[in-house]
């Protein structure tokens, strides 16, 4: 682990860069090694996490380790799994769910981190926020779009990328609504982590 990187992550701990924007103030949730194969790029930490300081600590985690086909000590493997959401503070509550994650945490961070990830195979984009900075304009007019297209999207990509709706309870009418993407890019996706996991 090179001085670079134990420093770009101390940095990051120590973020206060939103700390007058947040009401329930700073508390970065990351999980991070520069060995790790495939980063889950979700949107930013639920009250929950804030609370526990472990990423998708939560409902959320639960289906989404099931989507990954993954149990709970390999989710939390960092040398398999880096987690960055693209905002590494909870944000609050709005209206109708939380809300959004900080723009400048992106902006100042995600860049340098990931490329101390040399050894990433796979990116997950988890919800929309994570697929446009990812995808940039390989993403679709909508979520449903870019991950129906989910193969267009990894088509000459390295690391390969595979957008995914957010896993929360929030989701469950789309899920409903889109069968097809239990069904068809789930057993993909699960594939692709085995090979990952067990390598």
């Amino acid at each position: 682990m090179s001085d670079i990187f134990v420093q770009l992550i101390s940095d990051v701990r120590q973020c206060t860069l939103c700390q007058d924007s947040l009401a329930l103030g700073v508390n970065p949730v990351l999980q991070i090694s520069p060995s790790a194969k495939v980063i889950i790029a979700g949107q930013a930490p639920g009250l929950k996490v804030h609370k526990s300081g472990i990423p998708f600590d939560d409902k959320s985690g639960e289906r989404l380790r099931t989507w990954l086909g993954v149990d709970t000590a390999s989710f939390y493997n960092d040398e398999v799994f880096a987690i960055l959401p693209m905002a590494f503070c909870y944000p609050g509550k709005g209206k109708s769910g939380d809300l959004a994650p900080r723009p400048e945490c992106a902006i100042k961070w995600r860049k340098k981190i990931i490329e101390q990830l040399s050894q990433v195979e796979l990116i997950i984009a988890v919800g929309g926020y994570a697929q446009h900075w990812h995808l940039a304009n390989k993403s679709g007019k909508t979520l449903t779009d870019t991950v129906k297209h989910w193969q267009k999207c990894s088509v000459n990509s390295t690391p390969a990328i595979i957008p995914i709706p957010h896993p929360s309870p929030r989701n469950n009418i789309w899920l409903k609504k889109n069968p097809w993407f239990e069904k068809d890019v789930i057993p993909v996706l699960q594939s692709q982590i085995k090979n990952l996991v067990n390598n």
